[in-house]
């Protein structure tokens, strides 16, 4: 029991768990954020030309008891190309103001070597003791 409390203590010592947890942290409320730019400011200006920022109500095909919702489709598709379009204007912001491109997010490839490299270094780790 005092082993594994031990292994634990150092699993949350670890500064990528941190970091990890941070990062989660930020993102939620970065996408909150950005949810709030689109449907509070952006969904507005896009019903100036068709009168509501939603288009759930048109664009309804009846077939039979079948009801075939277009306008919802087109609600959503609305929105993530303008969340799209928000979180490129910020990456563009972003890049002019540090002067460098942000880093692209690693690869699915790069993820599972980092994790091979650190489980073979803890393995490395036990073996020594």
């Amino acid at each position: 029991m005092k082993k594994l409390m031990s292994e634990f203590k150092d699993f949350i010592n670890k500064g990528n768990l941190l970091a990890i947890a941070i990062g989660f942290v930020v993102g939620g409320a970065f996408s909150s954020l950005v949810t709030a730019l689109v449907e509070n400011v952006i969904m507005p200006l896009v019903a100036i030309p068709f009168g509501e920022p939603k288009f759930d109500d048109v664009l309804i095909l009846h077939l039979n008891d079948a009801e075939i919702r277009f306008g919802s489709f087109l609600t959503v598709a609305v929105t993530f190309l303008s969340i799209a379009f928000v979180l490129f204007l910020m990456l563009k912001a972003y890049n002019k103001a540090t002067g460098s491109p942000a880093e692209a997010p690693p690869t699915e490839m790069a993820l599972l070597a980092s994790i091979r490299d650190e489980l073979k270094l803890i393995r490395e780790q036990n073996e020594s003791k």
